[in-house]
């Protein structure tokens, strides 16, 4: 019961005020030189070359049949083209760039142990990072000075308020400085909550090298349907003007306990399997899951053969 309590603490602080979270381990890349928007905009399903300085965007890169090998987080700092992605999609990426910008003016930097991450959730977060003149649009970013220190770092927009992107000597004073202005450090498992709740997978978890941008949902937020070729494109077009996939991205609201990797079975057929998986407070145990269209929103489902049911819903919950 202990750790439902501090969760529940944890996600009311996340959803109230700010809570924080070092996020440092994941993969870090920097991109310079003459060809660097120009490389990326033929591999990645976003519009790299349409950024302006101090904007960003979420896209993915995928294998020449369409399905996903990793997603990452896109900045255009000016001299540099800054990435980030999961770490487990981290090799991926850099395979990528390495194999694929022969021929480019392209220089890669590695950035995952140079940089800090700290990502603070909830209303609190432009207050307590000093990001109040940061648009509003999601993956914006500009260099603040943190507030009653000489600390510097990258602000970005996020869903869910702002990513603090500084030097690696500079984490743990950062931290500090932002716990003293009201950020109050919350585990990941609230984090992940809210996450599931706001229905983004996340690649490792929810995505892997057997999905297709749409049927996670990606479309809208990662896929540009009129920028030039990039690598997988003819896959991913050809789904979304003229077919429907066979499965889709959906929320389950669970009715007893179910673990990650459970199927999920209607009229005898299994129709998926859970991926993200979370107790919340608000809604009680939910999960995503890809599931078949054949168990449509509405639909109810049952865990692994004979556990609890689920009901699929839309996302967001």
């Amino acid at each position: 019961m202990a750790s439902l309590d501090t969760l529940a603490t944890d996600y009311r602080t996340i959803t109230e005020s700010c809570g924080l979270l070092d996020r440092s381990e994941r993969g870090k890349l920097a991109l310079t030189g003459a060809d660097a928007r120009s490389f990326l905009q033929g591999q990645v399903t976003n519009d790299v070359e349409g950024l302006s300085v101090g904007e960003g965007c979420y896209a993915a890169f995928l294998t020449p049949k369409g399905k996903m090998l990793g997603d990452l987080r896109i900045l255009d700092a000016g001299e540099e083209v800054l990435l980030d992605t999961e770490r487990v999609a981290l090799q991926g990426l850099f395979n990528m760039i390495r194999r694929f910008s022969i021929g480019y003016d392209v220089e890669l930097h590695k950035r995952t142990l140079e940089r800090g991450l700290i990502s603070l959730i909830g209303p609190g977060a432009d207050r307590v990072a000093g990001a109040g003149e940061l648009p509003a649009n999601e993956n914006a970013h500009s260099l603040v000075s943190v507030p009653a220190t000489e600390l510097t770092a990258r602000a970005i927009r996020t869903d869910v308020g702002i990513d603090l992107l500084c030097d690696s000597a500079d984490t743990a004073a950062l931290r500090s400085a932002l716990e003293d202005a009201g950020a109050a450090p919350v585990a990941e498992a609230a984090v992940e909550c809210l996450r599931v709740e706001r229905g983004r997978p996340r690649f490792g978890i929810d995505l892997d090298d057997s999905v297709i941008p749409q049927e996670a949902g990606l479309n809208e937020r990662a896929v540009s349907f009129t920028k030039g070729c990039y690598v997988g494109q003819e896959t991913v077009a050809r789904l979304y003007y003229r077919g429907k996939p066979n499965r889709q991205l959906r929320g389950l609201r669970l009715s007893g306990a179910a673990s990650p990797g459970d199927e999920l079975t209607f009229d005898g057929r299994v129709v998926g399997r859970i991926a993200s998986i979370a107790e919340s407070p608000r809604l009680g145990p939910i999960a995503l899951a890809l599931v078949r269209r054949e168990a449509p929103p509405g639909t109810t489902v049952v865990v692994s053969g004979d556990g609890p049911a689920a009901e699929i819903v839309e996302l967001p919950f």
